[in-house]
């Protein structure tokens, strides 16, 4: 036969159960916890006060019990939202079947602990590098369309959308409302922030609330918070609080603002000044246009007044007189050395016509020369009798024979 409890023929009764786990967690000791009171139950005529405690980091709660009197004779008055501290042990009634925390002891935490321990993850999260301005996101000009986290009805969310709107009219808004304060904020918080990051037609999102106490803004200094914040692919733009209130989120945010107006203000830029800038740059570009046009036409007018451009002919003009001088002046020069080497020309002629043979002949001269050889007589010793002769006059020549010497002379 099986163990009890081990199989359905040999099954444990629920006392059995019941009692077994009792036992078990008796066991466990006493423990401190921490946490924010998310609800706070006192009856009348009760000696007993019922409280659930909630993790603000996580969506967990415990139930716990406390003798009324703890309550009553707390240090600080306690309220749903306040971060305390307890001590006690576990205890699982047979009963009922529940699980709860028997408290002896509370204590509140103090404004000195909660900055302290703000200031520990303040520096943790510097240390990680998720307040490193290299890796914020840049602000769009115009949003197509502003994700708002903010408190159901709240002031913070009437300044955002009636500044914005009144800004720039055509704006769009995709509202969370949520929890901005107490036990349950920072979980309702994430859950919008990661439904807004999601969403393709958000182009950035506002986390607002107004001012407060420490404890009331104590959610916006959370971890699990800010690192949602750095998770996001949108920008973010945090606006917590007054201008002396930093929250941790204020630094892991890519933008803070001061204020929630202060935010709706530098999410959308304004129509009017918009309007009067683009006018008076319209002003500026056309008047540098006519300054432009201005500077140019003057620069055109000089280069236009200067004397190559007035009068593009003048050089060519001064230019062609030179060279019809020169053509002057050459021809004249060529035409004089033709006439004196004309006049030369005919002095050589006339001295040559003078002492050339043909005038000699003319004058009755002949040259005697032997027929064959040519030689020219130059003695009556070259044509001995007999020898023929051709004898040039000036009008031709004739052949002769020598008789030899004439004796008479």
């Amino acid at each position: 036969m099986s163990e009890p409890g081990q199989s359905p023929e040999n099954p444990w009764p629920v006392r059995a159960v019941a009692t077994r786990v009792a036992k078990w967690i008796d066991r466990l000791g006493t423990v401190w916890v921490e946490g924010q009171i998310a609800q706070l139950t006192m009856r009348p005529g009760s000696n007993t006060a019922w409280l659930v405690l909630r993790d603000p980091a996580a969506d967990m709660s415990l139930s716990i019990t406390c003798p009324r009197d703890l309550v009553a004779n707390a240090p600080v008055k306690l309220a749903e939202g306040v971060q305390v501290i307890v001590f006690g042990k576990p205890q699982f009634y047979t009963g009922r079947g529940t699980f709860s925390l028997r408290v002896t002891d509370i204590r509140a935490v103090g404004i000195g602990e909660l900055l302290a321990r703000i200031e520990r993850l303040r520096r943790l999260l510097d240390a990680e590098g998720l307040f490193d301005v290299r890796l914020k996101r840049p602000i769009p000009f115009l949003p197509d369309t502003i994700g708002l986290i903010t408190g159901r009805a709240s002031a913070a969310e009437h300044d955002v959308m009636a500044i914005a709107s009144a800004r720039w009219p055509a704006v769009h808004f995709e509202v969370r409302n949520t929890a901005v304060q107490g036990p349950n904020a920072v979980a309702q918080i994430v859950e919008a922030l990661q439904a807004l990051d999601a969403d393709p037609h958000v182009d950035v999102i506002i986390l607002a609330r107004g001012g407060g106490s420490v404890e009331d803004l104590l959610p916006f200094s959370d971890e699990t918070l800010c690192r949602a914040i750095a998770a996001c692919t949108t920008p973010v733009i945090s606006a917590v609080g007054h201008e002396p209130d930093n929250p941790v989120c204020d630094l892991v945010a890519d933008l803070r603002a001061a204020t929630p107006t202060d935010a709706a203000k530098r999410v959308v830029p304004d129509a009017a000044a918009e309007q009067a800038g683009v006018n008076d740059m319209r002003r500026r570009s056309a008047q540098a246009l006519r300054n432009w046009v201005r500077r140019e036409a003057h620069i055109i007018e000089g280069l236009r007044s200067r004397p190559v451009l007035a009068q593009p002919l003048q050089a060519l003009e001064a230019r062609a007189e030179e060279i019809h001088r020169a053509r002057a002046t050459a021809r004249r020069d060529i035409n004089r050395m033709i006439a004196v080497e004309t006049d030369r020309l005919e002095h050589l002629s006339a001295r040559l016509s003078t002492l050339g043979p043909a005038a000699t002949l003319a004058r009755g001269y002949a040259v005697v020369q032997t027929l064959g050889t040519g030689q020219v007589l130059r003695s009556v010793a070259d044509a001995p009798a007999g020898t023929q002769l051709r004898v040039r006059v000036a009008d031709g020549a004739l052949t002769a024979v020598s008789e030899g010497p004439d004796e008479a002379h």
